[in-house]
């Protein structure tokens, strides 16, 4: 089992899983957080940390293209292991639908 960011965290991107994660797996990309789901060792400390409940075990129903989805942005955005601050308007946009079409590829700072 691994966990996985889904897309709640899109345009929020609360950072209070990264303080906690004893392995340092999380990734940054310019408006959503992954996760490495090779790296992660599901602890599952992280998931009660995310006031998005964007943090999902693989477990799940429909979320194998979650792993994926993880996978390829772990590997190309640098690694976050700093909580910062969510992103202007994060509370007005937890829950909305159609994250998806807000997603960037970019890369976040990451530190």
């Amino acid at each position: 089992m691994t966990y996985v960011v889904k897309d709640n965290c899109i345009a929020c991107k609360y950072t209070d899983c990264v303080e906690v994660c004893p392995v340092d797996c999380f990734y940054e990309g310019e408006n959503m957080l992954v996760i490495h789901p090779d790296e992660c060792i599901d602890c599952g400390v992280c998931e009660p940390e995310c006031p998005a409940d964007a943090i999902r075990p693989d477990t799940e129903p429909d979320v194998e293209k979650w792993v994926e989805f993880n996978r390829k942005y772990s590997e190309i955005w640098p690694v976050i292991v700093t909580k910062k601050d969510p992103l202007p308007g994060a509370e007005e946009m937890d829950g909305k639908e159609g994250k998806m079409e807000m997603f960037s590829e970019k890369p976040g700072e990451g530190g």
